[in-house]
């Protein structure tokens, strides 16, 4: 056995019941090995996987085929907006600017893929000009929630010796904080530059964008001692497929298209938590930070 084959359900759905398990033996598999009961599993030998995985579509049930050797990595990397978070910091700052709309349509377009990304950080940074700086503090109160799982998810691995980095194309002045509040032992970001308690609307440079990210995995896991392939990483928009490609795991997590498209294993109903079945932990070995 070189591989497993692992069910996610949707939180709380209970999707891998009776029905999917019945249909695991119909196609040839093996019965399922429990992370948790009825929410995830793992599955040993599945000699008719395409037919199977029609047949699951009709379940809010992620699968991925994820390889033994090497499974549980010791460093975690991480993308911040839509992934830790669920929102997009900058959109939050237009937003509060009076300019929502055109912002998230260059921020959606951005991480399509279809706009260079160090230019649509800049154009959006520019119309930022004059907002007061204190914003910052308002939006992170008022504002930004949580991915779901994402404590537990840093709480485990760090339990289980893992490094955790948390690796934006956005803004320092954000991804502090939400490291600080997850849990994360570093963070990497671009600058906002603010003088006089204004953003100047310009942005430090060079410009951290996809392949920064990739440099910084290489950089973590070297100074760890490590390889890439010992690094589970994640994130949503295109700026970090470079990143999932190079990590050992890669997870697009409810991702957009081009992303899905180049990615191997794509969480699309499950949390964060997801990162951890995958890994081959069960959710008794969860620690809730």
């Amino acid at each position: 056995m070189e591989s497993v084959l692992v069910l996610i359900a949707a939180p709380g759905s209970g999707a891998i019941g009776p029905e999917v398990v019945a249909m695991l033996a119909e196609h040839g598999a093996d019965a399922p090995h429990w992370l948790a009961p009825a929410e995830a599993a793992e599955v040993a030998s599945f000699p008719r996987l395409t037919e199977f995985l029609i047949g699951l579509r009709r379940w809010p049930i992620d699968a991925a085929v994820v390889s033994i050797h090497n499974r549980r990595k010791r460093l975690l990397i991480a993308d911040m907006d839509s992934t830790m978070i669920e929102q997009e910091c900058v959109d939050e700052l237009g937003a509060a600017a009076g300019l929502g709309e055109p912002i998230r349509a260059i921020t959606a377009r951005a991480m399509r893929g279809e706009l260079d990304f160090a230019g649509a950080l800049r154009r959006r940074v520019a119309l930022l000009k004059g907002l007061d700086a204190a914003i910052i503090d308002k939006i992170i109160r008022e504002r930004i929630t949580y991915m779901a799982g994402g404590a537990t998810l840093i709480a485990t691995m760090k339990a289980h010796g893992a490094r955790t980095a948390l690796v934006s194309g956005g803004f320092r002045q954000f991804t502090a904080r939400v490291a600080r509040h997850l849990g994360f032992d570093e963070n990497q970001a671009n600058d906002l530059i603010i003088e006089g308690g204004k953003l100047t609307g310009r942005v430090g440079e060079p410009i951290l964008g996809e392949q920064a990210k990739v440099e910084a995995l290489r950089r973590i896991a070297a100074g760890m001692g490590l390889d890439p392939t010992d690094a589970i990483a994640v994130g949503d928009g295109a700026n970090d497929v470079a990143m999932l490609t190079e990590a050992g795991l890669g997870v697009a997590l409810h991702a957009k298209p081009q992303v899905q498209e180049n990615s191997l294993i794509r969480i699309n109903h499950g949390d964060l938590t997801a990162l951890l079945y995958l890994q081959g932990f069960s959710r008794g070995q969860f620690v809730t930070p």
